[in-house]
């Protein structure tokens, strides 16, 4: 595998994950509510799914999926209302302040645990994240070349572009949070990314 093929897998990679998303969008709202730091954790969930959908795509189980009109339906429309579910959450947390004291609080009582489930529900949630990794891969593997290393090359490089994508956008909510840490800004802030949430779940759900 040359270089510029590892530069351009990259590339494409990066472009693919930093388009805001509903994985990114949770990403700034945990920067929001909880520090980058804290939001390693769903990062991590994150990861998790994004590297199994890599892995089963690689494994060409993703055509089987593609095959299967009625379960990418049912994963998707479980994705869809969980996005909905979130974005009402947000919404309804909205009425609470995010002042300084209670943003403390938050770190407090967090877990890495909700964290790390709500990133990974909501990665899992989008089904087509495995049509796109089957579509893309077979475009950088040499069939001359040893395909066990060349997939080891491939996923890692993913799972690095995915995770830095993400804190990248937990860093800026954060940065959102001390920018515009006044209750009412907050509560816009959320209701705003909640309202995202819930239409992006629909849309999900109602496309074909």
């Amino acid at each position: 595998m040359s270089l510029s093929f590892i530069l351009l897998f990259s590339l494409t990679m990066f472009v693919a994950s930093i388009i805001p998303g509903p994985s990114m969008l949770l990403a700034l709202t945990h920067g929001m509510q909880f520090g980058a730091k804290k939001t390693v954790a769903s990062a991590m969930g994150n990861l998790t799914v994004t590297f199994i959908q890599a892995s089963i795509s690689i494994a060409g189980l993703g055509t089987i999926l593609i095959a299967s009109e009625t379960v990418f339906m049912v994963i998707r429309l479980a994705g869809a209302a969980y996005l909905v579910f979130v974005g009402i959450g947000l919404i309804y947390s909205s009425k609470k302040s995010l002042m300084p004291g209670n943003f403390n609080e938050s770190l407090k009582s967090v877990s890495f645990k909700k964290l790390y489930m709500q990133g990974a529900l909501v990665t899992a949630g989008n089904p087509k994240a495995i049509v796109f990794f089957t579509a893309v891969f077979p475009q950088f593997i040499d069939v001359k070349i040893g395909f066990l290393s060349q997939s080891s090359i491939l996923l890692s490089l993913g799972s690095v572009i995915a995770f830095s994508c993400y804190m990248i956008y937990a860093i800026g909510g954060q940065k959102i949070f001390s920018l515009f840490s006044t209750a009412d800004a907050a509560k816009y802030i959320k209701r705003t990314i909640g309202g995202t949430f819930i239409g992006a779940g629909i849309g999900l759900a109602v496309m074909d």
